[in-house]
């Protein structure tokens, strides 16, 4: 336990580098959070059909290891994000995760270019289940394979 205390312990400067940070309030639906910008920046929006989307992300060094592969939690955040645009509606609060389920097949490196794409694998009342495919679209290999369930609101039907 001590290890840990010491590994966790921050020097002097390190405390007066993170005080100095600047980070203002997140206004919704106007600003992009630091989350959004940190996490998912860069990503694009290839194409949309009903219950499907295929986006382009290039691997950026911010969410690399020191070896310069793309980190897991980064992969985990994509299958979250990618997920759960595909049964987001507008107006309504986002879905929220129930359980998701990835695969780590392979590795990405940084500035790779990836092909995300996530289907509805179907809904039930409020409940949605969707799967997404991260690839290496120079290579065609399967990087992550994610299985996403989402509990949400939807618009009434009266």
């Amino acid at each position: 336990m001590e290890k840990a205390k010491e590994i966790l312990q921050i020097t002097r400067e390190e405390s007066e580098l993170v005080s100095q940070l600047s980070v203002h309030p997140h206004r919704v639906n106007i600003d992009h959070s630091f989350y959004e910008d940190y996490a998912i920046r860069g990503i694009r929006v290839d194409r949309v059909e009903p219950g499907f989307v295929s986006c382009t992300f290039k691997v950026p060094s911010r969410l690399t290891d020191r070896r310069g592969i793309l980190c897991n939690g980064a992969i985990a955040n994509l299958v979250d994000e990618v997920g759960a645009v595909l049964v987001h509606v507008a107006g309504l609060p986002m879905s929220v995760s129930v359980d998701m389920s990835i695969c780590f097949l392979s590795t990405a490196k940084v500035n790779d270019e990836l092909e995300i794409t996530s289907r509805l694998l179907g809904q039930k009342g409020r409940y949605s289940g969707t799967i997404v495919l991260l690839k290496n679209k120079a290579t065609g290999e399967l990087i992550a394979e994610g299985r996403h369930s989402l509990f949400g609101q939807h618009r009434s039907k009266i």
